[in-house]
């Protein structure tokens, strides 16, 4: 299969282009700004319409997985602008771009999408987003479904792995590497997540595309839990000292987006496809196994 993954440099995207090079698919990718080490890599910025749909045009890929995106969810409250230039114009870019030559997309999307009022959530619930990183991404979902393309909207939380010096940090590391250099690490006790090991989520992707699938699927942990407890376990498999992590509230930070915890459902995904996502222990211990850096 002939795949191009859009945002091929991000930690998810860059994980994708890995992994399915490595199930000998005939992968491109594009980046923004930082080439990766493996496959063929095109420099390009979403933003430009005219760009965008001829380097998609020109590659004729079979499937196409948009993983790029502005998910500083602070800096989209902060800049809506730009915001929606990336996450809304970009992606109506790229699905102009994928009409043209009628393929099926694969939409990353989020949890922020939802407004933390339900005990839980299921993929054909109603959105409601609470900042605007979220409204972004509900947008993208929108001109995605409204495409007439067979696709995939991936909803996920809290990805988690190792990273290249140049993507955005997550929780797990940066507990880790609080911790390591032995300062107090506050963490926030009623921010609650169901945090997703990116192996994990790639496992899911990789089977849903095999099995010809579409529509809404929840791709994330097994595990509500909030931040406190996820590094409290990052640090005990880790072998770190948990005493330098002390429990904080939200209402202590001034921070421009409002978080809110949304549970979401991974149940459709594993009556559909037979897989049981990792909840956050097995997803550190594997991790942990797979460390690149033999740092911790």
């Amino acid at each position: 299969m002939k795949i191009l993954v859009i945002g091929g440099s991000g930690i998810i995207g860059s994980k994708i282009v890995r992994r399915f090079i490595e199930s000998k698919n005939d992968v491109i990718y594009t980046y923004y700004e930082n080439k990766i080490d493996v496959g063929i890599g095109h420099k390009l910025d979403i933003r430009k319409k005219d760009e965008t749909i001829d380097i998609i045009s020109k590659i004729n890929a079979d499937l196409i997985i948009h993983a790029a995106a502005l998910t500083n969810v602070d800096l989209c409250e902060i800049d809506k602008k730009l915001a929606d230039s990336i996450n809304v114009e970009g992606t109506e870019n790229i699905v102009t771009g994928c009409q043209r030559i009628n393929c099926k997309i694969v939409y990353i999307s989020t949890s922020f999408v939802f407004n933390g009022e339900k005990n839980k959530y299921f993929e054909e619930d109603e959105p409601s987003p609470t900042t605007y990183y979220g409204l972004t991404k509900l947008k993208g979902e929108k001109i995605v479904k409204n495409s007439k393309l067979s696709f995939l909207i991936l909803r996920t939380d809290q990805p988690y792995d190792w990273k290249e010096k140049w993507q955005r940090t997550n929780s797990v590391l940066r507990v880790l590497q609080t911790l390591q250099e032995r300062k107090i690490l506050n963490e926030i006790m009623d921010w609650y997540n169901v945090p997703t090991y990116i192996p994990d989520f790639i496992n899911a992707l990789e089977n849903l595309i095999n099995c010809n699938l579409s529509g809404i699927y929840h791709v994330c942990g097994s595990d509500f839990v909030n931040r406190y407890e996820w590094s409290l376990s990052t640090a005990e498999i880790f072998g770190l000292d948990k005493n330098l992590i002390k429990p904080i509230s939200s209402k202590s930070l001034n921070l421009p987006a409002k978080r809110v915890n949304v549970n979401l459902s991974n149940e459709k995904l594993f009556q559909k496809t037979g897989i049981k996502m990792m909840g956050i222990k097995d997803g550190i211990e594997s991790m942990k196994n797979n460390n690149p850096l033999k740092e911790y």
